[in-house]
């Protein structure tokens, strides 16, 4: 199945023709981000049958030349946010790997979804859409992948993740959970936890590839 036939039962609502309206009337009258052009980024890159992992982000980075449309994941023009770069340090003490790049373009191709609940923002203003009704939509994405694949990976850092935890069948998939890799909670258990060895380990049990990270 593709991501059209997938989300077309909540694309041809009457919800969703509002929500896109007000996500249209927000960039025409103020600064947002992502561009435009990439608020769907993350399904654009990673193939519904392609998902293997799931990443839930809350909302995109809201600072100039930040946000690309994946969560957590910025463009090389600018410098790795904290989250980013807590994320790179586990990511190190882990698996030993060492990224040069802050964009995540290269696990998304891999069958990483890298998914925020919230898919745009006004620019400097954190979380600013988070009544326009996009988790909804990304609520459905959660459920469908639950629903429709099997043997996913499920990363929830954090509360706000967590909470989508519900949405997901954990008779049929992994579930992921740690505390956020923000300053305020890297040191609360996302240091040590180990999450990309975790999803590996498991791919492999289920005779799946292995991300590169």
């Amino acid at each position: 199945m593709t991501w059209t036939e997938i989300l077309a039962p909540i694309k041809n609502t009457e919800y969703f023709e509002k929500l896109w309206q007000k996500v249209k009337n927000e960039y025409a009258t103020t600064k947002c981000f992502p561009p435009k052009k990439q608020i769907f980024r993350a399904i654009e890159l990673t193939a519904f049958e392609d998902v293997e992992v799931v990443i839930i982000g809350q909302d995109p980075y809201h600072n100039d030349f930040q946000a690309n449309g994946l969560c957590f994941s910025v463009s090389d023009q600018v410098s790795a946010p904290p989250s980013l770069k807590n994320i790179f340090t586990e990511l190190k003490d882990d698996l030993g790997i060492v990224k040069t790049s802050n964009e995540l373009d290269s696990w998304a191709r891999q069958g990483v979804l890298l998914l925020n609940a919230m898919l745009t923002v006004r620019a400097h203003e954190p979380n600013s859409h988070k009544d326009l009704g996009w988790e909804k939509f990304t609520d459905f994405i959660i459920k469908e992948i639950s629903d429709k694949k099997e043997n996913v990976v499920f990363v929830l850092w954090g509360a706000f993740a967590q909470k989508k935890a519900s949405l997901i069948d954990e008779t049929k998939h992994f579930i992921i959970q740690s505390a956020h890799p923000s300053p305020f909670s890297v040191y609360r258990g996302f240091y040590g936890s180990r999450p990309f060895s975790k999803i590996n380990d498991y791919l492999k049990l289920k005779g799946k590839k292995p991300i590169d990270w």
